[in-house]
């Protein structure tokens, strides 16, 4: 009998990396707490609030950690509390698949590494189909939060460090959740890999803009709220991930501003600050 807890933050992007396997990320504070309990018996037992989530994203990432006689010799209880709304470009697979890998490394596999635990639920996002790049920059703003610049191929991280504390993303949650064609980015590529260079230099809120104005236009967002946001205050302004959320990074006091231009649309408004806090898992 053994029970872990660990926690994982979302993240918003900076540089979307479907185009050039390479990108960039920044945390936020919204998380994802996953509780693993062993007990005598066999089978994976999910309890999650939100039930389109991926129990075979969660399945794969448990068979990444444990081995194949562990699996038949334990039942494993998985609960699972996320403040991050799923299929919007938040991250909430990365922050899932690493937080059950961490959870699970506590109890069956305490030497692993923090890189090892991570590419578990890399490959398992992978494997299961929930990422198509498998999402390592997403994976590591998740876990070891601040900003992130990332070779997901070579899954590397190239650059990275803390955020300034004093800003907060303004995230847009709209009520269509239509996402335009995410193959179309590809057409873009020489576009996304000029803001990937851009933020490999730490000139993250020129990336962010320059991949803001990008996706939007391919992927059905109007790039006029970008520029609006950027008007308003925004430092940066981008669709995240592959939408159809779209993140505003600003100071504190600019909050009601940046609201406004999201209040014509129809949707939701969630306010997150950065985070710059690693993953934490403790057994309880």
């Amino acid at each position: 009998m053994a029970k872990a807890m660990a926690t994982v933050h979302g993240a918003v992007s900076l540089v979307n990396a479907i185009a050039t396997h390479k990108g960039a990320t920044l945390g936020i504070e919204l998380k994802v707490d996953a509780i693993i309990e062993t007990s005598p018996g066999k089978g994976i037992f999910i309890q999650s609030e939100n039930k389109s989530l991926s129990s075979r994203l969660i399945n794969k990432t448990i068979e990444k950690i444990l081995s194949k006689k562990e699996i038949e010799e334990n039942r494993i209880d998985v609960t699972l509390n996320s403040e991050i709304p799923t299929g919007y470009g938040l991250k909430s697979s990365s922050a899932i698949s690493s937080a059950i890998a961490l959870a699970c490394a506590k109890i069956f596999k305490p030497k692993l590494t923090d890189k090892q635990i991570l590419l578990a639920g890399v490959d398992a996002s992978l494997e299961s189909k929930v990422s198509i790049t498998g999402a390592y920059d997403d994976a590591c703003s998740c876990y070891y939060g601040g900003f992130n610049v990332t070779d997901n191929l070579k899954k590397n991280r190239i650059h990275s460090e803390k955020a300034p504390v004093n800003l907060i993303a303004v995230i847009f949650i709209p009520k269509n959740r239509k996402r335009g064609n995410l193959k179309n980015l590809k057409i873009l590529s020489d576009v996304f890999n000029g803001a990937w260079e851009l933020a490999k230099k730490a000139e993250y809120w020129n990336a962010m803009n320059i991949n803001g104005l990008a996706t939007a236009a391919i992927l059905n967002s109007d790039p006029k709220i970008i520029i609006n946001l950027l008007e308003k205050g925004a430092l940066g302004a981008s669709v995240s991930g592959n939408g159809p959320a779209i993140a505003a990074v600003t100071k504190k006091e600019n909050e009601s501003n940046i609201k406004k231009v999201f209040s014509v649309l129809e949707g939701n408004v969630i306010v997150s600050k950065i985070n710059n806090k690693k993953a934490e898992v403790h057994e309880l």
